[in-house]
């Protein structure tokens, strides 16, 4: 009698820097609401969030308005339907899904796509 291994599919989440997909950890690890910082290889960080839906967003983990690397502590939140994380520092928003900082056109975080 011969026994078949048991075949296991883990969906991870996956982010695409610059061509190159990079596994960050499995859903199942993310809290919705919250954010995590991930070391990338070339020594910058990324915030990944998970919003009430499941649905997961990455977004470049330094504050452009103090270089503080906290974007991951800030609090989620949507306007006009775009969701957003608030910087923990100074409150400035920051649109998930293009980086654009809410509160000032001029100023853009890097995005992450999510596969």
């Amino acid at each position: 009698m011969t026994i078949a291994p048991e075949i296991t599919t883990t969906t991870l989440v996956r982010l695409d820097v610059d061509g190159e997909l990079l596994a960050v950890c499995e859903p199942s690890r993310l809290s919705a609401g919250r954010g995590v910082a991930v070391l990338l290889p070339d020594d910058r960080q990324a915030a990944v969030f998970m919003d009430r839906t499941g649905r997961v967003y990455a977004i470049d983990n330094t504050d452009p308005f103090t270089g503080a690397s906290v974007l991951s502590r800030g609090l989620l939140g949507s306007a006009e339907g775009r969701p957003f994380v608030a910087s923990p520092l100074l409150k400035q928003r920051f649109d998930l899904e293009t980086g654009r900082c809410l509160d000032d056109d001029g100023v853009t975080v890097r995005t992450y796509a999510v596969r």
